[in-house]
């Protein structure tokens, strides 16, 4: 069994001022961790091993922010790695082959501001502009499936979009909104 000092040492305590998670907490320190996107608005997909050899492997992290960057100005920002280290676990949890359709990854805060305008559902202090949050869907997968299995994990935010046909997961506090699962 690790010890709390040896799981922030790994990477799994304390990322971008924040906890991670008991869900998140109990991936291997070992086993490689994979992630697949399909970004929907430039139309890149990226499979890559973004954690080997017990550690975040710094390229594959450069191109997942390459890939979830805000397509609509070109801005990149990192990406958390717990965010990641989310969304590995929720594949895992639904058996899914598939890779996550991506809807939105990061925002600039110029691009969430004139979201935020024209939308009540877009908060003006977003998760998006941290590089905490992103809005999902999996094409072998149920969106209420999602949803659930999303929010069973108690690891952050889910946000229910099923008129847009979307999830959003975060890896702020634990919190949902949204229609009824």
């Amino acid at each position: 069994m690790h010890t709390r000092r040896a799981a922030l040492r790994a990477g799994f305590g304390l990322l971008a001022g924040g906890v991670a998670s008991p869900a998140i907490a109990k991936l291997s320190l070992s086993d490689a961790r994979s992630i697949a996107f399909d970004n929907l608005h430039t139309g890149e997909k990226l499979a890559v091993d973004y954690w080997t050899d017990g550690r975040y492997e710094p390229g594959a992290l450069a191109e997942v922010n390459h890939v979830l960057r805000d397509y609509r100005n070109g801005e990149e920002h990192a990406i958390d790695p717990k965010l990641l280290d989310l969304l590995n676990l929720l594949h895992r949890n639904l058996d899914s082959s598939a890779p996550f359709s991506v809807i939105s990854g990061y925002r600039s805060p110029a691009t969430n501001a004139a979201m935020h305008e024209r939308s009540a559902g877009v908060a003006a202090h977003s998760l998006h502009m941290k590089g905490m949050a992103i809005d999902i869907r999996l094409t072998d997968c149920r969106l209420n499936n999602l949803h659930d299995v999303a929010r069973s994990m108690r690891a952050g935010g889910v946000g229910y979009y099923p008129e847009l046909d979307f999830v959003h997961v975060d890896v702020g506090r634990v919190r949902h909104w949204g229609a009824a699962g």
